[in-house]
């Protein structure tokens, strides 16, 4: 087999691969023998037809077949002759096939780039330091009040804080829009689940009532079909609700496995508890995001094409589940590609694969291997919010896949580590709100299910398993 590998410029190499004739002819006639004794040939007994019959009319999907089995063959052989890795999956370019000729093709791919890493000890990073107030105390008890209100149907016009349910439809020039449409859809005014102009349009109506709200789309909408335009909704009110908060009382506090016997004074310790949790969490993921920034931008790379290709979807899926978008009544899987376009998540999908070829290269410079110690407390933690965590450690090392992605969680923690104490962080005062908000998202489609959040209000509201 020869073999050639060409540097067309940057990351791409074609691989070209010169396949004997003869390992071509013995590949076609074992594929043909093969045949021969499965084939049912009329006039002939099942595996008795001869050899002729057989070539005449299986001869050129044997050929076929032989092609393809040998470039599968051949292609690794190729790549470890020529010395060379692939980023990515290649594309196969048949150049010559005929009966009794070599079989020669081109495998054009992408290889990883050389990474010499600089500016390590350079980094200004900032620490934020955080107390957990009483007043945060407060908000997040109101908020747990929140998640377990009861809802009463009131015949009055909407108000904010509400809950209406409604049909509606959105179209444009009189023409409907994907992602427009929902079916008994139930929303809270002025929780952000809708574009603004369409949840402000909802005040001051009663149920029952249809009527008409003209939506803005913002110019940077996700969508660039809608971006600056204007959609008019018509909406079917069927149900207003006004919402009635708990009290704390026993039953309050056993539903958030609170000792009732502690009182409203043992939930605001268990609260202070999960806020200073989440602030801890929420320094080191800014002290992170800082030290992969600035190693991205002290690191400039060319990154292979195919490998932002493959990442690209699993951000398009992972932004669906977060949005709820395949819970929305009447979405389709088709629309998803419509509703968020792959292209918009390209630059991420990019920084993506530039940030984990260069931990890989910290790994490699800084001797890191994985701490096993480290994955263990990791599932020791998450198996303690849990009555029975031997049944929760048992989870994860019954599923590998739960387990590999725990390790390159710890992994990159580790490489964060390194990275860190390489330079000296800077206290920087600051509240836990200010902490905690999350960057502002672009509006979701109008439809949308609000983004899905790992909030301290969530997460306690339903550890009914869980244990202080």
């Amino acid at each position: 087999m020869e073999v050639q590998l060409d540097n067309p410029g940057g990351l791409r190499r074609e691989l070209r691969v010169r396949v004997p004739a003869e390992q071509v002819s013995k590949a076609v006639d074992e594929r043909l023998k093969g045949m021969a004794r499965r084939a049912k040939v009329p006039g002939f007994r099942p595996g008795k037809a001869p050899m002729k019959v057989i070539l005449q009319q299986y001869g050129d999907a044997a050929r076929l077949d032989a092609v393809s089995d040998l470039v599968n063959q051949t292609y690794p052989e190729a790549l470890t002759q020529a010395g060379v890795a692939p980023a990515g999956q290649p594309r196969i370019d048949i150049t010559a096939e005929k009966a009794g000729e070599p079989l020669e093709y081109v495998a054009h791919i992408e290889v990883y780039p050389e990474i010499t890493l600089q500016g390590l000890d350079a980094f200004k990073v900032e620490r934020p330091d955080v107390s957990v107030t009483d007043a945060d105390v407060d908000r997040l008890v109101e908020n747990l009040r929140k998640a377990r209100r009861s809802f009463e149907v009131v015949e009055r016009a909407a108000a904010d804080g509400d809950t209406v349910t409604v049909d509606f439809v959105g179209k444009i020039d009189g023409e409907a829009f994907g992602g427009s449409e929902g079916k008994d859809v139930r929303l809270e005014i002025g929780s952000g689940q809708f574009l603004p102009d369409l949840e402000k349009g909802m005040v001051g109506q009663s149920a029952p009532a249809s009527f008409v709200v003209d939506v803005a789309f913002p110019a940077d909408y996700r969508r660039e079909d809608l971006q600056g335009k204007t959609a008019q909704f018509e909406v079917e009110l069927k149900k207003v609700e006004a919402p009635t908060l708990p009290e704390i009382d026993g039953e309050f506090l056993k539903s958030h496995n609170v000792d009732p016997d502690s009182g409203e004074a043992g939930l605001r310790d268990k609260c202070r508890q999960a806020l200073e949790k989440e602030r801890d969490k929420a320094v080191r993921n800014r002290l992170k995001q800082q030290v992969m920034d600035q190693l991205l931008e002290a690191n400039p790379i060319e990154v292979p094409e195919a490998l932002v290709t493959q990442e690209t979807p699993r951000l398009q899926q992972e932004a669906a589940a977060r949005m709820g978008l395949q819970n929305q009544p009447g979405f389709k899987p088709e629309q998803l590609d419509q509703m968020l376009p792959a292209q918009i998540f390209a630059p991420q999908a990019q920084r993506r694969v530039a940030l984990g070829l260069l931990v890989g290269e910290v790994m490699k410079s800084e001797k890191i291997e994985l701490d096993t110690a480290r994955v263990d407390a990791e599932i020791a933690s998450i198996a303690a919010d849990y009555e029975q965590p031997e049944q929760v450690r048992q989870y994860y090392q019954s599923r590998p896949d739960l387990l590999q992605g725990l390790r390159a969680m710890v992994l990159e923690e580790q490489v964060v580590d390194a990275l860190l104490s390489k330079v000296t962080p800077t206290d920087v005062s600051m509240s836990l709100d200010s902490l905690l908000q999350p960057p502002q998202p672009q509006p979701p489609p109008a439809g949308a299910a609000p983004l899905a959040s790992a909030s301290i209000c969530a997460r306690m509201s339903s550890m009914g398993s869980s244990r202080i």
